[in-house]
């Protein structure tokens, strides 16, 4: 079994060479390993150069013109040599038995799809090490439950997985792409969701394995999306994505139910009408109506575009 490992980067040297430094100290080398970069990223391009940083990986770097992580993903996809292509983002480093487990989870089960697995999120100086049981699954309102980040317990069955780790065998990706129509000039929020769960919907399983880890250290985006400092163009384009990717993977009772819950109920990202109500008596009460509109407008877009 070959191994690709896919790495999508923009402008973060510093971040991408500390993930190809944990790539050298794997337990089982990647037999393929791509970087997907702008022409334009002098900044990364430098940090390439620097043998140290290569070391003995069989790397490639190629080109993409179009921004955003989608058009990266899948300009990566098309060079994969791999029967299994692990993805990870620059910002993160793999844990050195990180291959060795997803080999060997391919392996012993032929019908497994994708698996993914903890990222070790470490925010502003501190490791937030949580523990959370449920993870990966589309509740019955349609709420998105994440958790990748606190995972904990044996490998189950999920119904999405994170993009900071994620993991794909070849024959299940046969003819699936990462979804174009998403909003986005940067991370495009919910693209590995979608792409998750197309692979779920074409009959493949997905798993979630904690002990499948990398140490996560997020970097600021260079876009319209930062991550601690959400705007209404960020929020409306997060909210499109989010209600194309379920219109397009639930089935139809379920999406009528998501529809209504996120309409009424939502949450904290995603405000319903419940929300905006209850901010009128608030001091931020400004700022929760302002991301309820906005989350509004996308669910709105991403329904006409469907319909």
């Amino acid at each position: 079994m070959k191994l690709t490992v896919l790495i999508p980067t923009y402008r973060r040297p510093d971040d991408l060479a500390r993930c190809l430094l944990a790539l050298q100290r794997q337990t089982r080398q990647a037999e393929q390993v791509i970087v997907v970069a702008r022409p334009d990223d002098e900044a990364t391009h430098a940090a390439l150069a620097d043998p140290k940083v290569r070391g003995e990986l069989v790397l490639e770097c190629v080109m993409v013109d179009v921004p955003g992580q989608i058009a990266a993903l899948n300009r990566g996809l098309d060079s994969a040599k791999g029967d299994v292509i692990a993805i990870t983002d620059d910002d993160a480093a793999p844990r050195a038995d990180w291959l060795e487990r997803i080999a060997a989870a391919f392996a012993a089960n032929p019908r497994l799809g994708a698996v993914g697995g903890r990222d070790w999120v470490h925010e502003r100086g501190r490791l937030l090490d949580g523990q959370c049981r449920q993870v990966g699954r589309v509740m019955a309102s349609g709420k998105i439950v994440g958790n990748h980040h606190l995972g904990v317990g044996e490998a189950r069955e999920v119904d999405l997985l994170k993009g900071a780790n994620m993991s794909y065998r070849r024959a299940a990706i046969a003819g699936i792409r990462f979804d174009e129509r998403l909003r986005g000039k940067g991370a495009q929020v919910h693209g590995d969701m979608a792409f998750s769960m197309s692979v779920k919907r074409s009959g493949w399983k997905l798993v979630y394995d904690p002990r499948v880890a990398v140490d996560h250290y997020p970097a600021p985006r260079i876009d319209e999306d930062p991550r601690h400092e959400q705007s209404a163009v960020a929020i409306c384009n997060a909210a499109y994505n989010l209600h194309l990717t379920l219109r397009e993977h639930l089935p139809p009772l379920h999406r009528l139910t998501a529809w209504w819950w996120y309409a009424l109920i939502g949450t904290r990202v995603y405000p319903g009408l419940v929300h905006a109500v209850l901010a009128l008596a608030s001091k931020n009460g400004g700022a929760v109506r302002g991301r309820w509109r906005a989350a509004r407008l996308g669910a709105l877009e991403a329904r006409r575009a469907t319909s």
